[in-house]
């Protein structure tokens, strides 16, 4: 490159300011006790439903919002406004993945009065949504075995980024497993994981044992449930 062209990293100065915002933002919602989780994923793995069952089973306990994002559409905001929960979409036209930014204008939008625990779909895709903080005090992804058990493989980065991963693998085997993060960068299973789950999609005490892990990381910020009904200017 000459001396006359300038060269600016966009990328770096981009991921620099995300992650200043995420961290600004992380600390306000921890101020105020409120629990942000990312559940990401490729298209069609199921977190809709997935978010819908978490809720249902720890909705005795916490009062739930939802961000979704996707390209284009309403459908997954709708279904789950349809089932009596705050949920605002967050439509992208054509970004691969949300940001810190974005879910702030989603978070004034749903409006945190009155609820402990919100949580974000994020867009479905292995590849951009693990390269920008959201603010989330957790990052979930949910695999679909379907998908192939080469993704880990294929997309490192989204797996060594990650709080917990869950994996469906749908009706020809009910396993579910939920692994710790410090996976490596080939996406090796870790040793350590706390539980083996079943399959999310048909098995009832598997859905309990991950509320359950969740239960955890949110009482870590928001206390128990009856610490959360106490907050200062909660409804």
């Amino acid at each position: 490159m000459s001396d006359a062209v300038k060269l600016i990293e966009v990328k770096e100065d981009i991921q620099a300011d995300n992650e200043r915002v995420a961290r600004e933002l992380r600390a306000r919602l921890a101020a105020r006790k409120t629990f942000l989780l990312n559940v990401m994923s490729g298209p069609g793995a199921g977190k809709t439903s997935t978010i819908l069952r978490t809720v249902e089973e720890l909705r005795g306990r916490w009062r739930f919002g939802v961000l979704e994002a996707d390209i284009e559409s309403t459908v997954d905001a709708e279904r789950v406004a349809a089932c009596g929960i705050r949920a605002v979409q967050l439509r992208t036209g054509g970004l691969c993945h949300l940001d810190a930014t974005m879910v702030e204008q989603g978070l004034e939008a749903l409006g945190l009065d009155g609820l402990d625990v919100v949580i974000i779909e994020n867009v479905g895709n292995l590849v951009c949504p693990a390269e920008f903080d959201t603010g989330a005090m957790r990052n979930v992804m949910l695999l679909s075995v379907p998908e192939g058990d080469d993704k880990p493989l294929k997309y490192p980065l989204m797996f060594s980024v990650v709080d917990a991963l869950l994996i469906k693998q749908g009706r020809l085997s009910d396993a579910l497993r939920l692994r710790h993060r410090r996976s490596s960068r080939t996406g090796a299973e870790d040793q350590s994981a706390r539980a083996r789950l079943r399959d999310l999609g048909e098995d009832r005490p598997g859905v309990r044992e991950w509320a359950e892990w969740l239960r955890g990381e949110v009482e870590t910020v928001v206390g128990s449930a009856a610490q959360a009904e106490s907050h200062p200017g909660r409804a």
